[in-house]
């Protein structure tokens, strides 16, 4: 299998913008909230983007990511990674332990072959509400996540901002392109956090080998020592990859475990088995509650 990488960063000085939902958004037995309420909230929710990180604690986690492929039928088991991360001083660091329940030794994370994602503990959230980034927002409708009223917000960044980075099985088969996206961002009604996160990849130019990718990143209370924090909890990454023998589909289920507070002799004790999926009520919306 080839190497894909999957990275962002953003560059561009240009201002936020919020656009007024349209008439197919405001359908529905729940009423949007108002244009005030909407720009407070768009302003409340960047607020809480861009500070994010300032607000995490040091810790390690454990991140487990399941990887599938499938050609044109279902999709097919390729192997299970386990890492554990350490977050320190608003940086990420990635050590990879378990591969296929086999302890793995002296091979870096970024250099299994696959596909791959990092940047989940407020680089995705950070680049799109950063005022770099020209993101246009809409309003879009209410939704239920594990339990939890929240609002849709729609976003698209429309210049080339998102970086996809491909790798072939020689160093020099490396290739890079800049892409548009979109999706949407759920913020939690009550707290005005950020909960989900979704990503598609928007323009990508036909001579490139990645033709899709989109990624779904969701955020959840975690307990830390005796605090709580709005940190990782889930992630999925999807792309189309063109290669010699065709087109092939490629699919990480990530899911972050046992976070604890990071000091440099901690170590997580886990079993070399695969950690249980989540329930499906912790990463799929519920329908929305009606109110009178």
């Amino acid at each position: 299998m080839r190497n894909a990488r999957f990275l962002r960063f953003a560059t561009v000085f240009c201002p936020l913008l919020f656009i007024a939902p349209t008439a197919s958004a405001q359908t529905g037995d729940a009423r949007p909230p108002s244009a005030d309420e909407q720009a407070k909230l768009l302003d409340e929710v960047r607020q809480y983007a861009l500070n994010y990180t300032h607000g995490l604690p040091d810790f390690i986690c454990l991140e487990q990511t399941r990887r599938y492929v499938a050609g044109n039928g279902s999709w097919r088991p390729v192997d299970v990674l386990v890492a554990q991360l350490s977050y320190f001083n608003q940086k990420e660091d990635y050590k990879l332990v378990l591969q296929n329940g086999h302890e793995v030794k002296g091979t870096s994370y970024a250099s299994v072959a696959g596909v791959f994602s990092m940047g989940d503990f407020g680089t995705t959230m950070r680049d799109i509400f950063d005022p770099s980034t020209h993101t246009r927002f809409a309003w879009q409708k209410w939704t239920t996540l594990r339990g939890r009223r929240t609002h849709v917000l729609s976003y698209r960044v429309p210049l080339r901002l998102y970086t996809i980075q491909y790798q072939g099985e020689r160093k020099e088969d490396e290739q890079k392109t800049n892409v548009a996206y979109r999706g949407s961002v759920l913020v939690d009604e009550q707290l005005s956090t950020i909960v989900r996160i979704t990503q598609e990849a928007l323009s990508i130019p036909p001579s490139f080998p990645v033709r899709e990718a989109r990624e779904t990143l969701d955020y959840d209370f975690i307990k830390i020592g005796d605090s709580e924090f709005f940190l990782p909890l889930a992630a999925t990454l999807e792309m189309n990859v063109q290669m010699f023998s065709g087109k092939v589909r490629m699919k990480n289920v990530k899911e972050f475990r046992l976070y604890q507070r990071f000091s440099t002799d901690a170590v997580i004790k886990f079993d070399s088995g695969d950690l249980a999926p989540l329930p499906n009520d912790k990463i799929t919306e519920q329908p929305q509650p009606q109110r009178k």
